[in-house]
């Protein structure tokens, strides 16, 4: 391993020196928009400046000690044990210099929508949102509803909602980096409430995950945008507001649309539909820009088309799977609970092993 090898992370010390200054300085936080994308950047940073600092010292270490041992032999039974420490520190700096999401840093917008299987399927899209904000609760994140459509036997035909980490995360623990696996088909086998002989159903609910969108973030322009307001509705499109509260919003130069009913004024449905709509637009550009840089990505979780079905909840056995990993355990109920750690994980250890196997 020579010090050639990791320039990038000497670049990366340099840069957490500047920020650390910048920081420092209070007129930095009279644009709270742009400060925060500077703390975002630093806390990204400081565990590759760790890591760098480990490299380095275990470096100075072996350095030190082969140098001794030319004079003295006793220093020489040293040498292998922190050749070996350098070596750790060496390949856990590899890891740290890994090309990051840059959005594993941020909050999520979480939408989970109906599929086929009718009021089965409406059914379990609640399940799966009870499931996220159980998984959120244990994280200690926050859920905010921003609209939702409910559906007459219960569950949702669609829901959007906002989760959101409090206070500073350690790197890889925002809802993003735990969560962004998470978008695709859901499909789910059991016997539904609606059924009466017993008959065991499958059916599916679709999971979109959105990094959350700052206005500093997109640049949007009210005049792309085409506002519709018309009166909000419940369950079997029965009326429920009397005004015309509810917003459609539609994005032109994309076609992105977005609408929003759940809150009583149309200013706030507004609101809504305007977060909604900067995180689709932050994917989207995002998208655009990948696809440009890779015709194919290369990590064995990012392949995956992700209106493709990724995980089967199987009731009769218990077991969950997920296909993109062949990931599969027999603690459904659990999972259901809230305990998805274990599955997420699996989900990040293959992504990293490819990144890694990409750059080797």
């Amino acid at each position: 391993m020579t010090s050639d090898r990791f320039a990038s992370a000497h670049e990366m010390v340099r840069e957490y020196a500047e920020l650390e200054a910048k920081m420092a300085d209070p007129s930095i936080h009279e644009d709270q928009g742009n400060a925060r994308k500077l703390g975002r950047r630093y806390a990204q940073l400081g565990p590759v400046v760790a890591g760098f600092k480990a490299w380095k010292s275990a470096e100075d270490d072996l350095a030190a000690a082969k140098e001794l041992a030319a004079v003295d032999a006793d220093f020489a039974t040293e040498i292998p044990a922190l050749e070996a420490d350098c070596n750790v520190a060496a390949e856990r700096l590899e890891e740290l210099l890994l090309p990051r999401d840059p959005n594993d840093d941020r909050d999520v917008i979480l939408e989970v929508k109906a599929g086929a299987g009718g009021d089965e399927s409406a059914i379990f899209a609640g399940d799966l949102l009870r499931m996220y904000m159980r998984y959120a609760e244990k994280h200690n994140w926050k859920v905010e509803i921003i609209d939702a459509t409910e559906s007459e036997m219960g569950g949702y035909k669609d829901i959007s909602v906002a989760v959101k980490s409090k206070g500073t995360v350690a790197p890889g623990e925002s809802p993003y980096a735990r969560l962004k696996f998470e978008g695709g088909v859901h499909r789910v086998q059991r016997v539904p409430e609606t059924e009466s002989a017993g008959r065991i159903h499958t059916s599916a609910a679709g999971v979109l995950i959105l990094p959350e969108a700052e206005e500093v973030d997109v640049e949007l322009n009210m005049n792309d945008v085409r506002v519709d307001v018309y009166r909000s509705s419940g369950p079997g499109g029965q009326s429920v507001n009397t005004t015309d509260s509810a917003v459609r919003l539609t994005h032109v130069p994309t076609g992105i649309v977005v609408s929003c009913q759940n809150e009583k004024s149309q200013l706030q449905n507004k609101e809504s539909a305007l977060r909604i709509l900067r995180a689709r637009l932050l994917a989207d550009a995002q998208e655009k820009a990948e696809a440009v840089a890779s015709a194919e990505r290369k990590s064995q979780v990012r392949t995956v088309d992700r209106s493709e079905r990724i995980r089967t909840y199987n009731y009769p056995e218990n077991r969950i799977s997920d296909h993109r990993v062949n990931y599969k355990a027999n603690n459904l109920d659990a999972v259901m609970n809230g305990e998805l750690d274990d599955m997420i994980q699996a989900l990040l250890d293959a992504d990293k092993a490819a990144r890694l196997a990409s750059t080797n």
